[in-house]
């Protein structure tokens, strides 16, 4: 079963099967919303809070996630598996950078209509 996660600050969305870690199935379709770091729990890059949603979730390393923020649904990606719909936002150290990506856009102001002068026609 497949279940859709959505990350809050970018408001970007991917669907994830229960198998799957969440970070492990935005990485397959390419998407970018969660900081990836190495992929195993021990660097804490992925340190997401889980705002809406179940999850199964693997042990996670004290040094990155303490057992409050654990208990309050702050995990990592990398270590937890969907079970129904899920909300997420990426917090910690990386968040910031998720934001400003998102809010950069490129406005490049080109007009491409011109005025052409056509001459009259001869009768």
């Amino acid at each position: 079963m497949h279940f859709v996660v959505t990350i809050e600050n970018t408001g970007e969305t991917f669907r994830c099967g229960e198998e799957d870690n969440v970070l492990q199935a935005m990485e397959q379709l390419q998407r970018r919303g969660i900081p990836v770091g190495c992929r195993n729990g021990g660097c804490g890059v992925c340190k997401v809070q889980v705002s809406e949603g179940s999850y199964t979730k693997r042990k996670m390393s004290r040094a990155v996630i303490s057992a409050d923020e654990e208990a309050s649904g702050c995990v990592l990606a990398c270590k937890i598996y969907p079970q129904s719909d899920l909300r997420v936002e990426v917090v910690g150290k990386m968040a910031r950078a998720i934001v400003a990506k998102k809010s950069m856009s490129f406005d490049f102001g080109f007009a491409t209509a011109t005025a052409i002068n056509q001459p009259d026609e001869e009768k």
